[in-house]
């Protein structure tokens, strides 16, 4: 099973994952977590030059480097664990390109949906979670409401988190047009709930989809 989590940002895509992982190690059901860009050493370099850097990167450049890390990542690891039973938990997939690249950036969508096709080798999530929260919450949730002014020329900020409050409100409505035109992947999840409302909401969903959660209470 592949278990895929999307959303801006700030949106606690980390604290429900790590939550998830717990669980299913208390199960004894094997699992995996990886992230996007990541999780080859091929893929952790250019992650490195895609978040790290100060360079400018074109939008189509951007776009195939994260598809480059993406093809290592499927062929190298999520497609030998799938086989073997494995649940893999991916921190972003495709769903992220389709947004940030082709909604953010602006890369005619149909172009992207061909390198997604290729890089993915069309491997499908069975189920996205989309924790969805506005961007200007995000920053509230990084910085003071005081500093959200200059909230973008923060040092901590990667090359991703700099590109400005009106490219990611671009991205979570980008996000929100796939979820329209695919219902039944997606869970959206209102990321302003509380962490443990979010994971009870979670588990109730995989409780459909693997059978060892079903008969359990996890809260």
């Amino acid at each position: 099973m592949l278990i895929t989590f999307e959303g801006i940002d700030g949106a606690g895509k980390s604290t429900q994952i790590k939550k998830l992982q717990i669980l299913l190690q208390k199960e004894g059901l094997e699992s995996i977590t990886l992230r996007e860009p990541g999780g080859t050493e091929v893929a952790e370099k250019i992650r490195s030059i895609l978040l790290e850097s100060r360079h400018e990167i074109s939008p189509v450049g951007e776009l195939l480097l994260f598809s480059a890390t993406r093809s290592e990542l499927v062929q190298q690891v999520i497609l030998p664990a799938l086989q073997k039973g494995i649940i893999v938990i991916l921190d972003r997939f495709y769903d992220s390109t389709r947004a940030y690249q082709g909604y953010g950036r602006g890369i005619d969508l149909s172009i992207l949906e061909t390198i997604i096709s290729l890089s993915t080798y069309n491997l499908k999530p069975d189920v996205t979670f989309y924790l969805d929260i506005k961007p200007e919450e995000a920053l509230i949730r990084k910085f003071s409401e005081k500093s959200l002014p200059l909230a973008f020329e923060n040092d901590d900020l990667d090359r991703m988190e700099r590109s400005g409050l009106e490219f990611f409100r671009k991205v979570r409505n980008g996000y929100l047009d796939i979820i329209r035109l695919e219902p039944q992947r997606f869970t959206v999840l209102n990321a302003l709930e509380p962490p443990v409302v979010l994971h009870r909401q979670i588990i109730e969903k995989l409780r459909t989809k693997i059978p060892a959660l079903e008969a359990r209470n996890h809260y």
